[in-house]
């Protein structure tokens, strides 16, 4: 029975994996280590055997990551005890146990309603394999309602498979507030005490919280490719003769771009390319002067923010050009925060513009 239960608990997490490269084609996780997280939660759970039995308290603590804003996957160890009340008796029946789940892990939010980073109700659900660990002993009941043990007390592992779902509450991007409720089937740790101690169900309710490591971060798949086309299209400016023979000099009359990802004011590799392009131009003509602009999206975040996004990204390119030896003396930073449409797409805003005055 219990190699029943393994093989339909993997087939259910494998159906979410397979799943996984049809879902989320817009966004990608920047770095391997991004979005892992930490949850500790406690609550109640029950067996159900011949209905449910007296609750008993419940803990876990989960390690995990978000693969995507829809998919994820976690590990989790729980436990404390378990109850079970005895048919037409008032014996309980306690035991002590220690249990481990391995969740593959769906956003329903994201999945049926898109991925918004500032959503602050989300709905998941979990599905995967489960194993429970504690002390059993065989026992004959007799008919009075005694019970006369047979064998040793020892440590056994039982396989089962559990599901469920989950309500989240997002505080900010690192903390959340968790309630979930999951189901389970498992043989029983009683033994034969246990009226179905083959296919023992359990129920579980436990609230929480979660935190993510540096917070979450998804990125667009568009704003990786954007530099790559820009710089595609320098590139297919330059004279040929340039490029052949190593590139000297920038004319000063020049208008570099240099893009951003969404919310970033930080330089990628590629936009310090044309950094250190313009650097070279603007320190073999030293008595130009030159306006470094810094634009946002208008159709993304709040117009106080995208003007400060736009001050950390003018700011962003200065210091670059002074580092790369350009006078301050030659530089003029100018903010326009949030502005529409400029070159035919809203991601192509998130710009800084080098020009001469």
């Amino acid at each position: 029975m219990k190699y029943k239960v393994l093989t339909l608990s993997l087939l259910m997490a494998g159906a979410c994996a397979t799943t996984l490269k049809a879902q989320d084609t817009n966004y990608y996780t920047p770095k391997w280590s991004d979005n892992i997280f930490v949850s500790v939660g406690g609550g109640i759970h029950a067996i159900e055997n011949d209905g449910f039995n007296k609750l008993a308290p419940h803990f876990s603590i989960s390690l995990g990551k978000l693969i995507t804003p829809t998919w994820g996957i976690r590990g989790q160890v729980n436990g404390i005890t378990q109850h079970l009340c005895l048919d037409n008796s008032y014996y309980e029946h306690n035991k002590n146990y220690v249990g481990a789940n391995i969740d593959a892990m769906v956003n329903l939010s994201t999945l049926f309603a898109g991925a918004n980073p500032s959503r602050f109700f989300e709905v998941y659900g979990f599905a995967g394999p489960m194993l429970s660990v504690a002390k059993s002993q065989n026992v004959t009941i007799k008919n009075d309602g005694t019970m006369v043990p047979e064998g040793e007390s020892k440590a056994r592992a039982r396989i089962g498979a559990s599901a469920g779902v989950g309500l989240k509450f997002n505080i900010n991007k690192y903390w959340a507030i968790d309630v979930e409720a999951r189901g389970a089937i498992a043989p029983s740790i009683f033994g034969n005490i246990s009226s179905h101690r083959k296919a023992e169900g359990t129920g579980m309710l436990t609230a929480g919280v979660s935190y993510i490591f540096g917070g979450k971060k998804f990125a667009k798949v568009e704003d990786r490719v954007v530099e790559k086309e820009v710089i595609k299209e320098v590139i297919r400016e330059v004279p040929k003769e340039v490029v052949k023979e190593v590139i000297k000099e920038v004319p000063s009359a020049a208008e570099v771009a240099i893009f951003f990802k969404i919310g970033k004011a930080k330089i990628s590799p590629e936009g310090m390319v044309n950094v250190q392009l313009m650097a070279k131009a603007i320190k073999a003509n030293p008595n130009a002067k030159y306006k470094i602009a810094g634009f946002a999206d208008k159709a993304t975040g709040s117009a106080s923010f995208n003007q400060t996004l736009s001050e950390k990204r003018a700011q962003a390119v200065y210091d670059a050009l002074v580092a790369e030896g350009v006078k301050e003396s030659q530089l003029e930073k100018v903010a326009m925060g949030g502005t529409d449409n400029m070159f035919g797409k809203n991601y192509l805003n998130r710009v800084v513009i080098l020009e001469v005055k």
